[in-house]
């Protein structure tokens, strides 16, 4: 379920107890969620992005890279902003776990990931030391402000190749998170009886 804080559907199921259902399942929640989250990615992009695009290339006029390797680079920055923010997502609901009710985490998520991502504003228009900060620090950059940056071509090749590696870095240790978690809750739902 997708509400005003976003996607909700682990958190809901948790607080219902529907949770262990999935559990029973052969797939674990974590890559179940995960193939979701990119289909709805892909249907995304080829509903919601590209006409519009399109639409937009024929009635105005366009800005297109001009370094080749930038469409392919975009393109798996794009993912990995993808893969990102659904790991950051499962988190923050997985707190259900614990707390049984995710809504406040739910809601700074949503207010602190949209301001720390470059939604609000562009984040380089903060203090060098604040923007190197959040660029290595915190995987938020890399949601939205690193494929927007890559796709303008704002820097040169080398350092676009080295943020979307720091994007890569940071969905793989957010998907170790995720899976992590994700295996200790299962052990407080068999404490628990769950």
């Amino acid at each position: 379920m997708t509400g005003i804080w976003g996607w909700t559907e682990l958190s809901d199921r948790i607080r219902t107890g529907d949770v262990a259902s999935d559990l029973l399942r052969p797939v674990p929640p974590v890559t179940a969620y995960l193939a979701a989250d990119l289909g709805r990615g892909a249907h995304a992009t080829l509903t919601r992005l590209v006409p519009p695009v399109v639409v937009g290339a024929l009635v105005f006029p366009v800005s297109i890279p001009h370094r080749w390797p930038t469409v392919p680079l975009f393109l798996i920055s794009t993912v990995l902003a993808l893969v990102g923010c659904f790991a950051c997502r499962f988190l923050v609901n997985a707190t259900a776990y614990w707390l049984q009710d995710a809504r406040g985490p739910l809601m700074l998520w949503t207010l602190g990931s949209a301001v720390l991502c470059g939604l609000y504003f562009p984040l380089r228009l903060l203090p060098e030391w604040a923007t190197v900060t959040l660029w290595i620090g915190t995987p938020l950059p890399g949601l939205l402000q690193t494929p927007i940056d890559v796709l303008v071509e704002r820097d040169p090749a080398g350092r676009q190749v080295g943020l979307v590696a720091l994007q890569a870095i940071w969905a793989v240790v957010l998907l170790f998170l995720a899976r992590t978690v994700q295996r200790r809750a299962e052990r407080k739902l068999v404490v628990q009886g769950g």
